[in-house]
């Protein structure tokens, strides 16, 4: 049992981070301090006066611990990777989980790309590994008509060849044959010519747009002199393209290098922070947060908590972040920073000029997304975090942050295939999803195929927490929801009581027509409001795991349908595949090609041509 006034009296007198937990061992609050004992015992004085959260939250704490640091500063560093790990309900906590895409390029390869990143990785000593990163660009289709728009302007490639090792081993790709790309990999562009395009590509990147519109606008006049209009016309749109992309840098300033600005709005209860990303003097992006919850909280230490939140996951920080108003524990923060940037960074508080009328823009901006958005970003809200505590309200269950829901999908027990759905805060987390082919049952046998999917699955989970590891398996639900009643949800519960593990499991009960009725849980079946927002979000649910089974069971179908004679062939691949239905008209003609014509083929080696020949005349 644990004495929480015993307890008390060992805590140390150092820095570290402290981890409060309920009853049912979720953590609902991560803090940190520079004297552990003084803060902790704060939470349980009598006369003690804190926010009505605070007061909620300590109202739930069964037990606390601890981890000491030898700094402030490694207690900070820990804190965040803590709240970003647990997700505890009563931080305040950011409800967006983003990682905004870069475009990287690799300026020390010798034949140099583009390419769309979603992390930042720092410059090593090897050359051939250097790259410089723009971004981040908050919409991804932004982004992608920029880089498309080089590629057709510059031809600069985007493959991942090993250039020059790999020059003239394959044929050129989609990208030369649609002359998006001069051929770098069979050389018919040298070096200097090819990174001579691939900087002025850079240049655009870098806002430079003047040279690139002088040149549209040449191509495009000289082309119609020549009456070749459609090719006028290609250019004309290009042109439209960067005029377009020009227009959307409104805020521009040469003198101007890399900035982050914030600003902040909030009523009693709710806040919005609006940040802008300024990359070498230019507007690149804006995105905004909201946070629920902040009654009696100061907009000090909302701008701090967002810092430590935003900063902890994004892969760039700036070297200037301009504010509103003074954050609390501000050096500790920049100390932090400047740490993950590895330069020093500086949390600022412009008084006038244009830094000054930056965040006063950045903070309108929030005003209006307050304004305009509120019931929007609520009812989102009640959807996915709201209703997923509406499901938990419904079982008993305190918290559910991470459900999964699985179903099985055959045509008469031919090819059954499993699939896992992942919802965390009541979104789909598709980079969690899983598919699973039914290896060791036959035929129509949907619960002995749940048995094999859902024993893989904790099987491999239990063996990458053994090995410490979160990946998507590494992570054990809150929930499983199953698609089907009594005999599904027993079908889990029976797998989980032999791997050990303890997980609720609910299932779905269906009514005559098929649909969704309520809930069989601990061996009850629970009635659900089918108006509720729990309820349309088990549908959804529901739904997503039918859809992905689905698409599986149909995708191996067809491959099945594809399936050729040749794939039977040792030693024949995708590739000598099409080459061999290229140069022949049907299998027929194949059988009756001598061993000498088919070693002519460019991608048949001797071994291949043998067995082919061989294959074909076994008899």
């Amino acid at each position: 049992m644990f004495d929480i006034e015993e307890e008390l009296k060992k805590i140390p007198t150092k820095p570290g981070v402290y981890l409060m937990h309920d009853k049912n061992d979720h953590v609902i609050y991560v803090g940190k301090a520079v004297n552990l004992k003084n803060r902790v015992r704060q939470y349980f004085q009598k006369s003690r006066k804190v926010t009505a959260k605070i007061e909620k939250m300590i109202s739930c704490i069964s037990y606390f611990e601890y981890i000491v640091t030898d700094s402030e500063l490694e207690a900070l560093v820990l804190e965040c990777n803590l709240i970003k790990e647990y997700y505890p309900k009563y931080n305040t906590l950011l409800k967006d989980d983003k990682a905004y895409p870069f475009i990287k390029a690799t300026v020390g390869e010798m034949y140099p790309r583009l390419l769309m990143v979603r992390q930042m990785k720092k410059n090593t000593k090897k050359q051939s590994e250097k790259a410089k990163y723009f971004g981040p660009y908050t919409s991804v289709g932004a982004m992608k008509d920029v880089l498309e728009i080089l590629r057709k302007v510059y031809r600069v490639r985007t493959c991942n060849r090993n250039l020059p090792k790999d020059i003239g081993k394959e044929r050129p790709c989609l990208y030369y044959q649609i002359q998006q790309c001069n051929g770098p990999c069979q050389g018919y562009i040298g070096e200097e010519a090819y990174k001579e395009n691939f900087f002025k590509a850079v240049e655009v990147l870098q806002g430079n747009y003047g040279p690139l519109q002088k040149m549209l606008t040449q191509q495009m006049e000289a082309a119609a002199e020549k009456m070749e209009y459609e090719e006028a016309a290609e250019y004309r749109d290009l042109l439209l393209s960067v005029k377009k992309m020009t227009q959307k840098q409104k805020l521009t300033n040469e003198e101007m290098g890399d900035w982050d600005i914030i600003g902040i709005a909030r009523t009693a209860t709710e806040a919005v922070i609006q940040i802008f990303f300024m990359r070498s003097g230019r507007m690149i992006g804006r995105e905004k947060f909201f946070l629920e919850d902040v009654d009696q909280e100061k907009n000090a230490s909302l701008l701090a908590d967002f810092i430590k939140q935003f900063y902890a996951g994004t892969p760039f920080i700036p070297k200037e972040i301009f504010l509103p108003e003074e954050v609390e524990e501000k050096e500790m923060l920049e100390a932090w920073l400047s740490l993950l940037k590895e330069q020093k960074v500086m949390l600022q508080l412009p008084k006038k000029g244009q830094k000054e009328r930056l965040v006063e823009l950045a903070c309108n901006n929030a005003s209006m997304v307050l304004q305009k958005d509120r019931d929007k970003m609520k009812r989102e809200q009640e959807r996915t975090v709201g209703a997923m505590s509406e499901i938990g309200q419904l079982l008993g269950l305190d918290q559910i942050v991470r459900v999964e829901s699985y179903d099985i999908s055959n045509i008469s027990g031919f090819q059954s295939v499993g699939s896992m759905v992942v919802f965390e805060h009541g979104k789909p987390k598709k980079n969690n999803y899983r598919k699973f082919k039914i290896k060791t049952v036959e035929g129509p046998n949907d619960y002995g195929s749940m048995r094999e999917v859902l024993t893989r699955r904790f099987q491999h989970g239990l063996r990458e927490q053994a090995e410490e590891r979160k990946d998507s398996f590494g992570q054990f639900p809150d929930l499983i929801l199953m698609d089907g009643g009594k005999g599904q949800v027993n079908i889990a519960l029976e797998v989980l009581e032999e791997l050990g593990i303890s997980i609720p499991v609910c299932g779905m009960v269906k009514d005559q027509h098929h649909r969704t009725r309520g809930l069989y849980f601990q061996n009850e079946e629970i009635a659900i409001d089918t108006k509720s927002e729990g309820f349309h979000l088990i549908t959804r649910m529901q739904d997503e795991t039918h859809r992905f089974a689905i698409d599986f069971h149909r995708a191996l179908r067809s491959k099945e349908q594809v399936h050729s004679i040749l794939d039977d062939i040792p030693y024949v691949g995708a590739k000598r595949k099409k080459d061999l239905l290229a140069h022949f008209s049907s299998i027929e003609e194949i059988k009756k090609v001598s061993l000498k014509d088919l070693m002519d083929l460019p991608t048949i080696n001797e071994q291949a041509a043998k067995s082919i020949y061989d294959f074909f005349h076994k008899d």
